[in-house]
């Protein structure tokens, strides 16, 4: 006999999304982007790439991703969230197993371009189903988890892909791209297999924790809300915008600083992002839970914060005690702000939008990612040292915070 799902199970499915979202931010943006840099050392001397090279092939992830931000809620509308991650995923596994075989800059350019599509085609819809699946005061929790997914590719990387290499020096970077892909892969079926676009697919309700919704906040939940004005989505995408822009400053270039300028060896520097990986595993659940009780404004600022200290600790010619504390700063809110993001736009215009507009907020913050790098690389080329880079990223980061402090709170919650 056939249970029916709307009767009370002791796991909401939501949860079930959660994981899969989890999974889905592992294989996408975990394996499709920071895997790269443990990658790029290997494969950049079998093909014979220059530094500038090696540059443009992190530069073509963030274009490809750029470009599928802006057809993914098009996309989304037409074939639904589900269809569209599982084609998104399946993208980012073929074109990694293609990476494995190219024999060309010009043809790692146009493959990892792909990769970066499917990444952000994969990323934008399963941030958006949170506000599908979840009542306000549990999307920040619920999206928290789902973007740790890239602190356990980080942890996996970085002990898998040496360990491949020692066992294959000459082609161990092919070996990488190919076993990384078809676990791509498997995840993409797996999350084919689990994602639903909706609650009402399966007869259920939105998890709402121990809330209770109102009829009012009903009628806001299943339609969003059609007052939410231009200026406040702009706000929002600014806000997104300095995060992608000083964020991935830090991530290209840390180790670069620690070596180069610091004297560490490549092995305790990449002991340094390893702790990253470990303590971002925290952050999207610690600071979506706050945002959730004390209010998304709230977390936003108190991120910001943070990580305007990890910058300035980096820019500052200090003690090397203050490197672990910035490490430590920058680990502990690492993927927070995308968690907190995608919990504020469903507030502010409902899930029947969520996907629309985050799509367009993260099309802001992809040109900030794109801008960030090649900024702070022409000042550290400038001035001689990354120092600039970082002070640069320590102020944008101190804007952050006071545009996060002028948010209006969103209409009805």
């Amino acid at each position: 006999m056939k249970k029916d799902p709307r009767q009370k199970q002791p796991v909401h499915y939501g949860w079930y999304i959660v994981a899969a979202g989890m999974l889905c931010v592992f294989a996408g943006l975990g394996f499709g982007r920071f895997a790269l840099g443990m990658l790029l050392p290997a494969m950049g001397e079998s093909l014979k790439l220059s530094y500038s090279q090696m540059g443009l092939v992190s530069t073509a992830n963030f274009v490809g991703y750029l470009l599928a931000v802006l057809a993914c809620s098009y996309i989304s509308s037409k074939i639904g969230s589900r269809l569209l991650i599982f084609l998104a995923l399946l993208l980012v596994a073929i074109s990694m197993l293609l990476v494995s075989l190219a024999n060309s800059f010009i043809s790692v350019i146009f493959f990892y371009t792909l990769t970066g599509m499917g990444s952000g085609a994969s990323n934008v819809p399963m941030m958006a189903l949170v506000a599908s699946w979840f009542s306000t005061g549990q999307r920040g929790k619920a999206a928290g988890f789902i973007v740790i997914g890239s602190g356990f590719a980080i942890l996996l990387s970085g002990k898998l892909i040496p360990y491949i290499n020692q066992l294959n020096p000459a082609d161990g970077w092919r070996t990488n791209w190919l076993v990384l892909g078809i676990i791509v892969l498997i995840i993409s079926i797996t999350c084919l297999l689990v994602i639903r676009d909706s609650p009402a697919e399966l007869g259920l309700e939105p998890f709402t924790g121990k809330e209770k919704i109102t009829q009012v906040a009903r009628i806001y939940f299943d339609n969003g809300l059609a007052a939410v004005s231009k200026k406040d989505i702009y706000h929002l995408g600014v806000i997104y915008f300095l995060f992608g822009y000083t964020y991935v400053i830090y991530a290209t270039f840390i180790v670069t600083t620690l070596v180069q300028e610091r004297g560490f060896s490549e092995t305790v520097a990449g002991n340094f992002w390893s702790w990253v990986g470990f303590l971002s595993l925290f952050s999207g659940p610690v600071f979506g839970t706050l945002s959730d009780k004390f209010g998304r404004k709230t977390g936003l600022v108190m991120v910001f914060i943070i990580q305007m200290f990890a910058y300035l600790l980096v820019a500052l010619s200090l003690p090397g005690i203050f490197l672990y504390l910035s490490i430590g700063c920058y680990g502990i809110v690492a993927w927070s702000i995308p968690s907190i993001m995608a919990a504020l736009v469903g507030d502010y215009v409902g899930p029947q939008k969520t996907a629309r507009v985050f799509a367009f907020i993260t099309f802001i913050f992809a040109l900030g990612q794109i801008a960030g790098p090649a900024v702070a690389g022409f000042l550290a080329e400038t001035s001689g040292t990354f120092s600039s880079s970082f002070l640069m990223a320590s102020l944008f980061a101190g804007l952050a915070v006071v545009l996060s402090g002028l948010l209006k709170k969103p209409a009805g919650i």
